[in-house]
Parts: structure tokens; C-alpha cells; sequence
């Protein structure tokens, strides 16, 4: 079974870090990683920038400035996306956005990406999720 694992900090505390201490927290990090990634349970894993240089697209293809859907929605998924820059990016959303146009998509720079090994289909499948809302 496949889970997404979100990570959330208190931002201004992770800022504080001096370099020496953000790195040796990675290196702490890759510890882990090289355990999971032996266990075949670790797929890619992404670092996302600063809050402060978020976008948000809202319906219509709205661009707005900083993160937060701020909606009633849960997070459903998540994309990376490997382009230029914010305004490719939020080309793409937009892309996106017009097939689901109810959908609001926050868009953050990944600082890190570590791809991972490939991991298989998940079962829990869309069926499953309907099923479980009946």
C-alpha cells in the first residue's frame, strides 16, 4: 500500500537554521533514507521552498500571491513538475485547472528533490476511495 507523507515545521524555525545545522539534519535525514530505500519503501521525496515564494491558482486561472488553498477541499495529490520557471508553472496549473476547474492548486519551489526508486501501483484504488465515502 502506497501512503504520501507530508512534512510540516514551523517555518521560521526552520529558517533560523544556520547551513551547518540544516546540513547535518539532511544528513541525519539520509540515514533513514538509505534504511527505507534498502526496505524498498521510499519513492521520491521533495523539499518545497519558502512559503514567501508561493503562488496560489484559484478558479479562473487566478493568480494569486503566497501558499494556502485556503479552501474547504482537502489536498488530493500532488504534481512536480520540471519547468523554467513560476510563470511555466503556473501555465501548467492552469492547464491543469481548466480540465478540473473546481481544484485549486498552490505552487512552491522544491529546493531538494531526492527521485528515489521506483515503487509500484498502489491497491488502494479510486474504487476504494468511493467505497469508503458510501
Amino acid at each position: 500500500m502506497l501512503y504520501a507523507m507530508l512534512a510540516y515545521h514551523d517555518e521560521s524555525d526552520v529558517q533560523s537554521w544556520s547551513e551547518d545545522a540544516d546540513a547535518d539534519l539532511m544528513a541525519q535525514l539520509q540515514i533513514v533514507h538509505e534504511r527505507q530505500d534498502a526496505a524498498g519503501q521510499l519513492g521520491p521525496a521533495a523539499r518545497l521552498g519558502a512559503t514567501a515564494n508561493a503562488v496560489t491558482v484559484r478558479a479562473k486561472g487566478v493568480v494569486v500571491d503566497g501558499p494556502f488553498a485556503e479552501t474547504k477541499e482537502a489536498l488530493l495529490g500532488l504534481y512536480v513538475l520540471d519547468v523554467a520557471d513560476m510563470d511555466a508553472a503556473i501555465a501548467e496549473a492552469r492547464a491543469i485547472q481548466a480540465v478540473n476547474p473546481s481544484a485549486v492548486y498552490e505552487i512552491r519551489p522544491i529546493v531538494f528533490f531526492r527521485p528515489g526508486k521506483a515503487i509500484p501501483l498502489s491497491d488502494f484504488g479510486l474504487a476504494d476511495v468511493r467505497t469508503q465515502r458510501a
